[in-house]
């Protein structure tokens, strides 16, 4: 299955869908988080512009969790996740562009799988989390890598507006253990890599950040990065591509 957010042509208002035949969305009467119910109302996917899939209240992303780019940057190994947060103002969809900032001079593209929470999360166990999990989709966690390294935190870095692309759809039904993950950039791949290079597992991951914060219905969890993160310019198109989910792709300009 696949829930999206969708725009019909000449129109600015956002609906919520599923496909379970593609090409065709089947509109919803409310978002997936309230209800399944189905209007009647069905399109083609090439019909709508989609949007982010998920407006969650926050996004909870992991550093340093594949061990490629642990070795390619010589950081130590954790001994767990290292979290931060990117503000829920950073989201775009597909098709939107990424802005690169006049205070950075370096802004690196990073592939993730992404995870989405389908209901409230508390204090849960591994074993429990995949119950609480709607399904997986692209993210692409845009870095200010110059204002990383001046700061020594990374919320100025991570949290410019367009820094977090998310899409096309959230697909739920597949085994997030063994994905590959590839990024592209104006065509040429530049990260390749599958999620069995995770260091903390989804599962582990969900259970570990719902001992520190209340996970809510839409919160999204960017898994990580593998190596070969680099630069954007003006014109760029990136395109994170991941196993069972589709392509996220997005271009660049700047301010």
């Amino acid at each position: 299955m696949k829930y999206l957010r969708f725009q019909l042509p000449n129109t600015s208002h956002w609906n919520w869908g599923v496909v379970e035949n593609h090409p065709i969305i089947e509109q919803l009467t409310h978002s997936y988080f309230e209800s399944s119910i189905k209007n009647g109302q069905t399109y083609e996917i090439s019909q709508v512009k989609l949007g982010s899939p998920v407006l969650p209240s926050k996004i909870i992303a992991v550093g340093l969790n594949y061990r490629d780019h642990i070795h390619e940057f010589g950081h130590p190994v954790p001994d767990h996740p290292i979290l931060f947060l990117k503000p829920p103002t950073a989201l775009i969809g597909p098709g939107d562009e990424i802005v690169l900032p006049r205070q950075s001079q370096q802004v690196d593209f990073e592939g993730e799988l992404a995870v989405v929470i389908k209901k409230t999360a508390f204090q849960i166990t591994r074993e429990e989390a995949p119950g609480y999990i709607l399904g997986y989709t692209c993210l692409n966690d845009v870095t200010a890598r110059d204002l990383q390294k001046i700061d020594g935190q990374w919320t100025r870095a991570k949290s410019f507006d367009t820094f977090a692309p998310l899409g096309p759809w959230i697909v739920s039904g597949i085994n997030p253990a063994r994905l590959r993950i590839i990024t592209r950039v104006n065509g040429i791949i530049r990260q390749q890599s599958e999620t069995s290079q995770l260091l903390f597992s989804v599962n582990e991951l969900v259970s570990f950040i719902s001992r520190i914060m209340t996970l809510l219905p839409g919160d999204v969890i960017a898994t990580g990065t593998p190596s070969g993160v680099g630069p954007l310019v003006p014109g760029d198109l990136v395109e994170v591509d991941i196993d069972e989910i589709g392509i996220l792709t997005n271009q660049v300009k700047g301010q």
